[in-house]
């Protein structure tokens, strides 16, 4: 709420959060602690530092519309520390660009507009411009055609030109070499985020960081896909992880649910209903069956200080049985 505020008791007033920080200002912030305010003097809020998601967008609009709020002031912005924070972002005065893509496609490399089955929403990150930025195969370091994904690379003057005293990897990272540059091109050195996204009609955008990618039944999927869609329908704190099983890696997702129940039985109603719900929507969206479903209290998520879901964590945590389960 104390953002909100601010933002209201500000003219002319310019922030920044990442995509949680929105969800918070949704879920945290009262009628009375706006009471009398208003955020129509708003004139930007980049949403950066992670994917943001439409859901979030969505919500945080017609959460503060009421209050004057205009969405053509949310800016979904993509940066990172060794590029200085800053690789593209949605021009001033434009609202939101979401997309819907085939997600079968997706899976296979490529960037179709949703037509049936199941499908991704995905923002816009606007057209890249200063820096420059290419879709790379990572393996080949060959230029992907727009519509196809790959490996995003920058290159500009605020890239930094590696680590402190990390040789090795800083030219892993920052030495990469685009074979047979296109024209206009140039051939290095290149910044090699790691995110996997791709170019569609001009614009940036970022389907997920490619280690986080699940492999399941030979398919990658984003993890940030699947918990946006788990969010849709338990909103709140998810995780969604692949663990090795049999030669083979199975889909575990975790949510965080408050437990307000009366009593047992009603609990176990709840989670149960949750939990359909949840597997009705991974199943419809993606085509995938959740393996287990693990519901737990709110903070047993394992998180970084800046807020993002630790997966690795998550897994290991899991392979203990190391959660404490509200649904056992």
């Amino acid at each position: 709420a104390r953002w909100m505020q601010l933002l209201a008791s500000n003219s002319h007033a310019l922030s920044a959060g990442p995509n949680f920080a929105f969800e918070l200002a949704v879920r945290k912030t009262s009628d009375d602690d706006m009471a009398g305010l208003d955020l129509s003097n708003v004139l930007s809020i980049l949403n950066g530092s992670e994917r943001v998601q439409p859901a979030t967008l969505q919500r945080f609009t017609e959460r503060f519309a009421r209050l004057n709020l205009q969405n053509r002031v949310l800016r979904p912005s993509y940066g990172m520390a060794e590029a200085t924070l800053y690789v593209a972002t949605r021009e001033a005065g434009q609202p939101p660009r979401i997309l819907q893509f085939d997600s079968d496609q997706l899976t296979e490399g490529q960037a179709q507009p949703w037509e049936s089955g199941g499908r991704t929403s995905l923002v816009s990150y606007g057209v890249p411009r200063s820096p420059a930025v290419r879709i790379v195969d990572p393996d080949s370091c060959v230029e992907r055609p727009e519509g196809t994904t790959g490996e995003i690379w920058v290159h500009g003057g605020n890239v930094a030109i590696g680590y402190w005293q990390k040789p090795r990897e800083s030219e892993e990272t920052f030495g990469g070499k685009i074979a047979s540059p296109s024209a206009g091109t140039p051939e290095g050195p290149w910044l090699r985020t790691g995110d996997l996204g791709f170019i569609f009609n001009g614009e940036l955008f970022i389907i997920g960081r490619i280690k986080d990618l699940l492999i399941v039944y030979g398919r990658n999927h984003s993890p940030d896909d699947l918990e946006a869609t788990i969010q849709t329908v338990a909103p709140g704190r998810c995780a969604a992880i692949a663990v090795p099983d049999k030669g083979t890696e199975k889909l575990v997702a975790i949510i965080e649910l408050k437990h307000r129940a009366d009593s047992t039985d009603e609990a176990s109603d709840k989670f149960d209903l949750v939990k359909r719900k949840v597997t009705s929507a991974i199943s419809n969206v993606h085509g995938l069956s959740i393996a287990d479903l693990v519901v737990v209290a709110p903070g047993s998520i394992p998180i970084t200080t800046s807020g993002k879901v630790r997966r690795a964590a998550c897994i290991e945590r899991y392979r203990q049985n190391q959660f404490a389960r509200l649904d056992a």
